[in-house]
C-alpha cells in the first residue's frame, strides 16, 4: 500500500535519489529542502528537474510535492505534520562536511541537532498533528565519521563512538542519541544509518569523484590527502537508497546500522579509475591528512544484512562508470552549452 513519506534534503544528492525510488514505486512523497548555498542551489534545482522529468517520462504511479523550507523552522515543520498524515520520515537534511564544520560548529549544531529535534517532536505529536496510535517511522542519516579514530576494524554499530574528531560527527552522534530518547519516551521507531563514503550520479561538487573530474576538465585545485594513501568504503548511491527504502518498510524499534559496501578501496586507486574513464590524468595537490580525518573506513554490514536483507549490488568500477556517464551528460554538457 502506498505511503506518505517526508524526505528532508530532497533536492540533494542522496535525497533526490530517495525521492526518485519512492515515487517510482508508488508512494506519495513530500520533499523539503531549503536549497542553501553550501554548494550551488542551481545544482540542487537540476536534481529536482531530473527526478520530475523521469517521473513524467516513465509515468511513475507515485507523486512528488516539493516544499522549499528549513528544518529549523519549527512552525513550518509543525504545519507539514498538521496538513499531512506522514507514514515515514527519511531525514537526510543536514549541514555536511567534516572539514567545513570546524569553521562554523554553531551552524552545524543548529541545523543538524535542533533541526532533527523539530522533526522528532513532530513525529511524536509534540508539535503539529496530535499524537496518534501509529507513529511514523523515523529514518535518520548519520555518518561513518561518528566512529572517529576507532581501533575496531571493520567498524561495528555497537562501538561507543564517544570520541568524535569534528563538530559534524559530534552533531550527528548527538542526533543519533536523540532518536533513542524519543524511542524510549514515545515508542518511536527510529532507524539510524551510518553512511560510508557515498558517491554516484548527482554527487555533491565537494565530493572526491566530482572534484577529480572538475580538476581534469576545469583545472581547479584539488587536494589529494595523504597522497591518496587512505582507504574508503565507497558505496554507490543506489545501494544506500535501497537500505533507506527497506527501513521505511520494516520498522525495527531503535537500531543503529551501517550502510556501506564493506570493501574498502585505496583513494589513489579510486582516482585512477576515474582518470582511466575520462582518458586524462588529474593534477592533484598532495596535502597532509587533516587532524579531523582518518586513514581508513570499513563498514561491518552484517547486522544490516540480517535485519533488512541489505546487499550492495554495485561494484566500485560499475559505480564510477555510472558517475562518469552522468557527469558527461549533465555537467560537461551544461558547461559547453552556449
Amino acid at each position: 500500500m502506498p505511503k506518505t513519506i517526508l524526505v528532508t534534503g530532497a533536492a540533494g544528492f542522496i535525497g533526490s535519489h530517495a525521492v526518485e525510488q519512492l515515487v517510482k514505486r508508488g508512494d506519495r512523497v513530500i520533499g523539503l529542502d531549503n536549497l542553501n548555498d553550501y554548494y550551488s542551489p542551481s545544482r540542487k534545482k537540476s536534481n529536482l528537474r531530473e527526478v520530475t522529468e523521469q517521473a513524467q517520462a516513465n509515468q511513475w504511479s507515485g507523486t512528488f510535492e516539493f516544499l522549499k523550507g528549513d528544518i529549523r523552522d519549527r512552525q513550518l515543520v509543525s504545519d507539514i505534520f498538521s496538513d499531512h498524515q506522514i507514514d515515514a520520515i527519511v531525514h537526510l537534511a543536514a549541514m555536511a562536511g567534516v572539514r567545513v564544520s570546524i569553521d562554523d560548529p554553531g551552524l552545524y549544531y543548529d541545523v543538524n541537532v535542533m533541526g532533527t529535534l523539530n522533526l522528532l517532536d513532530a513525529a511524536v505529536g509534540r508539535i503539529g498533528r496530535e499524537r496518534s496510535e501509529k507513529l511514523p517511522t523515523f529514518i535518520f542519516a548519520s555518518t561513518s565519521s561518528v566512529y572517529g579514530n576507532t581501533q575496531t576494524v571493520p567498524f561495528v554499530p555497537n562501538d561507543t563512538c564517544d570520541r568524535p574528531l569534528a563538530p559534524y560527527a559530534a552533531s550527528k552522534r548527538a542526533s543519533e542519541m536523540l532518536g533513542h530518547t524519543y524511542h524510549h519516551l514515545y515508542g518511536l521507531d527510529c532507524t539510524v544509518f551510518r553512511f560510508f563514503t557515498v558517491y554516484g550520479p548527482r554527487g555533491r561538487p565537494d565530493m572526491m569523484a566530482y572534484k577529480v573530474l572538475d580538476n581534469i576538465f576545469t583545472g581547479c585545485d584539488v587536494p589529494l590527502y595523504n597522497n591518496g594513501n587512505m582507504y574508503r568504503d565507497w558505496t554507490y548511491v543506489d545501494d544506500i537508497v535501497n537500505g533507506l527504502v527497506s527501513a521505511v518498510d520494516n520498522p525495527l524499534g531503535y537500531e543503529v546500522l551501517n550502510l556501506g559496501r564493506g570493501e574498502p578501496v585505496l583513494l589513489s586507486d579510486f582516482v585512477k579509475g576515474i582518470e582511466q574513464l575520462a582518458g586524462h590524468s588529474a593534477k592533484l595537490t598532495s596535502t597532509p591528512m587533516l587532524d579531523a580525518d582518518i586513514a581508513y573506513t570499513f563498514a561491518d554490514i552484517s547486522k544490516t544484512r540480517s535485519l533488512l536483507q541489505y546487499e550492495p549490488q554495485t561494484s566500485v568500477p560499475e559505480g564510477v562508470a555510472q558517475f562518469w556517464k552522468w557527469y558527461q551528460s549533465i555537467v560537461l554538457s551544461s558547461s559547453s552549452s552556449p
